[in-house]
């Protein structure tokens, strides 16, 4: 985080220029949010089988890591079909 900062008092004293404050949150939120946790949940959604589990549960369980990985409709349907 002091690093960033950092970064971002250099980036002011080179402009003059005021940063939007909506940009700053965007590039904020890009800088530390955790992609890998997505990627690693689509693979766990890739690689989820039914088996010999119950169908409401494995709806259950497969649509809670759907939304996890923010997964749109039409991917997660084909998903669905894959691994049932």
């Amino acid at each position: 985080m002091e690093i960033y900062a950092q970064k971002k008092l250099d980036e002011f004293d080179e402009d003059n220029d005021t940063q939007d404050w909506n940009e700053f949150l965007k590039e904020f939120k890009t800088m530390f949010s955790n992609k890998s946790k997505a990627a690693d949940t689509e693979w766990k959604i890739k690689t989820f089988k039914q088996g010999k589990r119950n169908t409401a549960d494995f709806m259950i369980e497969f649509e809670a890591l759907a939304t996890k990985a923010d997964t749109d409709e039409l991917h997660a349907i084909f998903l669905l079909k894959k691994n049932v």
